[in-house]
């Protein structure tokens, strides 16, 4: 690992800080505004949603709404520009699709997993990816499943353990390789650092791995473009980085790994504008950006002639600790560069604005 020194050096600015009186889970920017959602539970054990917008340097409360069960999890990925609809998962395993404008009763609701959602994406909405618009989930449950809102009840998927095998606690999915209608990928990684890709084409797993620790957080470096790149965070502070570029029938992906902190990394998010730089925030309060050099050659052939891909380097670009409490929850917005809100433990939603972005 490197760090990038000197003037150009990003800085990490806490523009705001919203005190909240429930715990945050997620926090979301509505896309194509200057506003951001935050999803949680209050003390009484109910969920809670509430719709901010920015002015200037506060944000303004413009709607919070009361739900029977804490909500986990959220995203717009599976839905148009012009409907911007939230999906959300709580904590009782009901998948929900709300209306911002209309948000009493959902417009799409079923009871997806027999315990709590822990992670949601979406894809084919928004603009991004081609295929189907779909939601994916993961329960601790141990099942990741996939949904198409259009059709009622029932998954167009259902990933699950073996007959016979241990359930794992599945922590987080994530949507990739949706470049064109038929093809997709679902990475999802469980509680005892099993990674897994599920092929939606062929209905089949494509590659698995374990990083021998609980899997917090899986994201692919864009969702809309033939697999490039896939972090993956760990319970332990650590953090790979796999190169999806050029898979070996039995090695795998190549990757690199790096050891950013003695606490969980709870989340990654890469750089909307710029796919090769992504943040990570951490149990310690702290939040880590990063960039992704590629190495000379991505690929090379093993002694057998075989093609196995080459990983590259990480560099710190810069680090900066903002809490007492674990950061746990993360999103750049899609539409302005280095706009980026957190959700803390400490009851208390950031925004933050990183700088000089477009000089790395």
């Amino acid at each position: 690992m490197s760090a990038v020194l000197g003037p150009e050096r990003p800085q990490v600015v806490s523009h705001i800080q919203q005190a909240l009186s429930y715990t945050v889970f997620d926090c979301k920017w509505v896309p194509r505004s200057a506003r951001l959602l935050c999803l949680g539970s209050a003390a009484r054990g109910t969920g809670v949603l509430q719709l901010y917008e920015l002015h200037g340097a506060r944000l303004e409360l413009l709607r919070e709404i009361k739900k029977p069960k804490p909500i986990k999890c959220g995203t717009f990925g599976a839905t148009s520009l012009q409907q911007r609809y939230l999906a959300t998962g709580d904590f009782d395993g009901n998948l929900n699709i709300w209306n911002l404008e209309a948000p009493e009763i959902p417009v799409y609701s079923v009871k997806g997993h027999k315990e709590i959602i822990n992670s949601i994406d979406g894809v084919g909405g928004l603009g991004i990816g081609e295929g189907a618009p779909e939601i994916v989930t993961g329960s601790r449950d141990g099942t990741v499943k996939v949904w198409d809102p259009r059709q009622n009840d029932t998954p167009v998927a259902n990933m699950e353990s073996a007959q016979g095998d241990s359930k794992r606690d599945c922590w987080t999915v994530a949507f990739g390789n949706a470049y064109n209608q038929e093809e997709r990928v679902v990475c999802a990684g469980y509680d005892n650092g099993d990674i897994k890709l599920f092929d939606l084409k062929t209905m089949s797993v494509r590659w698995e791995t374990n990083i021998k620790n609980g899997v917090c957080s899986v994201e692919f470096d864009r969702k809309d473009i033939n697999m490039n790149k896939l972090v993956a965070t760990s319970l332990e502070g650590k953090f790979h980085v796999f190169d999806m570029k050029t898979q070996h029938p039995t090695k795998g992906f190549a990757s690199v790994s790096e050891k950013a902190q003695k606490s969980t990394i709870w989340q990654v998010r890469h750089l909307p504008q710029n796919r090769d730089i992504f943040m990570t925030s951490g149990g310690s309060g702290s939040l880590h950006l990063w960039k992704y050099e590629y190495p000379a050659q991505r690929s090379k052939k093993d002694s057998e002639g075989i093609e196995m891909g080459v990983a590259g380097s990480l560099s710190l670009l810069q680090n900066v600790t903002l809490s007492t409490q674990p950061i746990s929850s993360l999103d750049w917005s899609p539409d302005k560069k280095g706009l980026c809100v957190c959700g803390a433990f400490d009851q208390t939603v950031r925004v933050l604005i990183v700088t000089k972005l477009n000089k790395i």
